[in-house]
C-alpha cells in the first residue's frame, strides 16, 4: 500500500494549521479536481485548515483520472479494500501533527460515498458529502461523527433521491446530520460555501463562529 504522505497532493501547509480539511474527489477526476474548492473554503474559514487532497488508489479505465473502485458496472466487492486503503491513509495523516478529531473530510460524488462509508467509523471532526450515495448495505454506526449533505436537486448524475437515502439511514444515530439541496446538477457551487464553511468552524469549535 502506498504511503499516505507520499499520494497525499497537499497544497500549501501551513505551519499555523488548526485543523486538516481532506478532499476525496470523484470518480474519473484526481486529487487535484477538488484543490480551488479547497482554497476557496480555506479563504472563508475562520479556521487555520490545512488542506490535503487524496488521489483514489486506481487508475480510471478510459486512461484518464482515477477511481476509487470500479463503476458502471459497479464494483461493489472492491469496496471494503478501498475503504481500508483510505482508512489507513487517514490514520497516517493522523500521525503527521493534526489528529482525527481535527480533521473534516469532504467528498465528492464516488469520494462522498467512501467518505461517509469509511469516516463514519472514525473519531473526525465531521464529514461532508457533496453529491453523493449510499454503498449498497451500508448501515452508519449509531456512533459517528457529524455529517452534512449537499445535493443538487436536478443533479443528472446521483439523483437528489440518494440524498433522501443517505438521510435515512444517517438519521438512526443521534449524531448531527444536516442536509442542504440547491438548484443545480452535478457541481459543488459557490452558493453553498457560506454553509460549509460556518459548519466547518462550529465542527471544530473556532471562537465567533455560532452553531
Amino acid at each position: 500500500m502506498p504511503s499516505a504522505t507520499a499520494t497525499a497532493l497537499r497544497h500549501q501547509p501551513r505551519a499555523d494549521a488548526q485543523a486538516r480539511l481532506v478532499l476525496l474527489h470523484g470518480w474519473g477526476a484526481d486529487a487535484d479536481d477538488l484543490l480551488l474548492l479547497g482554497e476557496a473554503l480555506a479563504q472563508q474559514t475562520r479556521t487555520a485548515l490545512e488542506l490535503v487532497a487524496l488521489p483514489a488508489p486506481e487508475l480510471h479505465p478510459q486512461g484518464m483520472g482515477r477511481q476509487w473502485y470500479g463503476l458502471f458496472p459497479a464494483e461493489w466487492e472492491a469496496v471494503p479494500a478501498a475503504q481500508e486503503h483510505l482508512k489507513a491513509r487517514l490514520l497516517e495523516l493522523a500521525n503527521d501533527g493534526l489528529p482525527l478529531q481535527a480533521t473534516v473530510v469532504l467528498g465528492f460524488s464516488q469520494g462522498a460515498a467512501m467518505a461517509l462509508a469509511t469516516g463514519s467509523s472514525l473519531p473526525l471532526a465531521g464529514l461532508i458529502a457533496c453529491s453523493g450515495y449510499a454503498h449498497p448495505n451500508w448501515n452508519p454506526p449509531m456512533q459517528r461523527p457529524p455529517v452534512l449533505l449537499i445535493h443538487g436537486l436536478q443533479d443528472e448524475v446521483v439523483p437528489s433521491s440518494a440524498a433522501d437515502e443517505l438521510s435515512r439511514r444517517l438519521a438512526e444515530s443521534q449524531a448531527e446530520l444536516k442536509l442542504e439541496t440547491f438548484n443545480g446538477g452535478h457541481t459543488i457551487p459557490d452558493s453553498v460555501f457560506p454553509t460549509i464553511c460556518k459548519t466547518i468552524d462550529t465542527w471544530l469549535g473556532t471562537p465567533g463562529v455560532d452553531a
